[in-house]
């Protein structure tokens, strides 16, 4: 594919984003006051999407344009003790579950992303959310998957390119991050 191709691609991905400003809205609405109510973020996800955790984290634990007080934002993908310990005694597709359980409090906020929608630690991770009463916000892409209504914030990309659905997430949560600065 050229450039140009790549270009044109991800122009017509982002032609999607005006449908979903709402719900990305209300989802960014939530990150503020989860950080405002002194409570903090959990983000999982694999693969490119662990490493979209891992940057997400660093924008509100760092900064992202101004200079704040650090927020307490953590990625479940980055403790390599937990990643490999869980598997090996008990099953991956429990690995972000489990963190959840032991670090989640009411109030606090997961961000999970699945490209796919269909990453059973994923599915996993904001049913166990969900049980304990923190708020869900899902980055998905395609139909949704399984993930599809599973969180309180569900945002599905249209369309079945991963890399394109990835600079979609991407963008948006630089936007939340944005959006969490001038609102703090």
């Amino acid at each position: 594919m050229s450039f140009h191709l790549a270009l044109q691609e991800h122009q017509a991905y982002l032609m999607h984003l005006p449908t979903l400003q709402p719900a990305i809205e209300a989802a960014g609405q939530c990150l503020l006051q989860t950080f405002r109510q002194g409570h903090k973020l959990l983000l999982c996800g694999n693969g490119g999407s662990a490493a979209d955790c891992q940057h997400i984290a660093a924008e509100f634990v760092v900064r992202y344009r101004k200079v704040r007080a650090a927020l307490p934002a953590i990625a479940l993908t980055t403790d390599t003790s937990i990643l490999t310990a869980h598997p090996n005694d008990f099953s991956f597709d429990t690995v972000f579950e489990r963190q959840v359980a032991a670090l989640g409090q009411t109030g606090d906020c997961l961000l999970a992303i699945s490209t796919s929608g269909n990453s059973p630690n994923i599915i996993a991770a904001v049913q166990q959310a969900r049980r304990q009463h923190l708020h869900t916000i899902v980055l998905s892409g395609h139909e949704g998957g399984r993930l599809a209504g599973m969180a309180e914030h569900d945002i599905i990309i249209p369309g079945s390119v991963t890399a394109r659905i990835q600079e979609m997430h991407i963008l948006i949560a630089h936007w939340w991050c944005e959006q969490v600065e001038q609102g703090l």
